[in-house]
């Protein structure tokens, strides 16, 4: 009988315990999203200080990330992203502009 007590005294501190439950404690990361591969690719465009300004906020992203402070993180990640979105976009412009130029202009052999 006492054997019983005991087992059940046991039986209910360990599922009342939080010796496992480490889950709802620890803070989880977020992912990184630091648009990095995206900012070295427009580095190919030819909007230079555009572009080097979104490589500069990827690398401030990844920076902030790793000092843990993830809002911070995201944050620049954002920018990196538009940023180098308004790089490919103006990159293209430039092309389209230089190509029209060069080919409305163009002498014609005959």
């Amino acid at each position: 009988m006492a054997l019983e007590v005991l087992n059940e005294e046991v039986k209910s501190s360990l599922s009342e315990s939080n010796f496992c439950d480490n889950s709802s404690t620890e803070e989880k990361e977020p992912p990184l999203k630091s648009y990095l591969i995206l900012t070295i690719f427009t580095c190919f465009c030819p909007a230079y200080p555009v572009n080097v300004v979104a490589l500069v906020f990827s690398i401030m992203s990844r920076h902030s990330y790793y000092n843990g402070d993830y809002d911070g993180s995201r944050r620049l990640g954002k920018n990196a992203l538009y940023v180098a979105i308004a790089s490919i976009i103006i990159g293209l412009l430039i092309i389209t502009i230089i190509c029209t130029v060069h080919f409305t202009t163009m002498n014609h052999l005959v």
